[in-house]
């Protein structure tokens, strides 16, 4: 279970992230939405100690992620292109992230062979620095070595912006089957309504820092949401 309490984050006056209390249980799909500016990388910053809370603190799994870093072997997350290594190619950013996780080449290769079609011909064996890949195939290679060492908490941050609609579809499917085990969580967030309704059983909404909505996903969800945020436009 992720646990976050009395959670704040603020930039001089300005206060980003307000959470009093907010519980993910182990094995949920969670998914975090909101307009730009709502705090959602904020609180995935958090959770990866990437940036520290003002106050407050989240728990991973029983682990203060603040306090300790017991909680890194058994979470991993794509969160941006600045998660890459640019002159690495996939192959070699691969292996290094197996190394890290305690997987063997083979360990690897074995994983990435159940990637193939999400690839799509376009990574592996490509001869390409990681930085000369397109924003698309960037976001491929690092949710794929999120999921390196079958990690038992997986964060992607914005996961189908810049790709393909086919490859959006197998991308769902790959965070249901994740969903599916019941052992992973998953947190998911987006700009896509329709994409988050669809592979997410619970729906955070944030406005301003704050939660605003907390959904167990129907097939009303969706109508909601929109409904939700067409209310904000001014």
């Amino acid at each position: 279970m992720i646990e976050a309490k009395n959670l704040t984050k603020t930039y001089g006056t300005q206060t980003v992230l307000n959470l009093e209390s907010l519980e993910i249980p182990k094995g949920q799909a969670f998914g975090l939405v909101g307009n730009n500016g709502a705090g959602k990388t904020t609180l995935f910053s958090l959770l990866l100690d990437l940036i520290q809370p003002t106050t407050g603190h989240i728990v991973n799994n029983g682990v203060e992620v603040r306090s300790s870093e017991a909680w890194k072997p058994f979470t991993s997350a794509f969160i941006d292109e600045s998660f890459l290594i640019g002159y690495l190619t996939p192959e070699e950013y691969f292996y290094f992230i197996g190394e890290l996780r305690g997987q063997s080449r083979a360990d690897v290769d074995a994983l990435l062979e159940n990637f193939s079609e999400f690839f799509h011909g376009e990574i592996l064996g490509q001869k390409k620095y990681l930085r000369d890949l397109s924003k698309g195939n960037q976001k491929k290679v690092g949710i794929v070595a999120a999921l390196i060492g079958s990690p038992e908490v997986v964060i992607l941050d914005e996961p189908f912006a810049n790709l393909d609609p086919t490859t959006q579809i197998r991308l769902k499917q790959v965070i249901k089957d994740l969903a599916a085990k019941r052992e992973v969580t998953v947190l998911v967030s987006s700009h896509d309504l329709i994409h988050v309704t669809e592979v997410c059983e619970r729906i955070v909404v944030l406005s301003k820092g704050e939660v605003v909505r907390d959904i167990q996903t129907t097939p009303e969800t969706l109508r909601e949401l929109e409904t939700f945020f067409e209310g904000q436009i001014a």
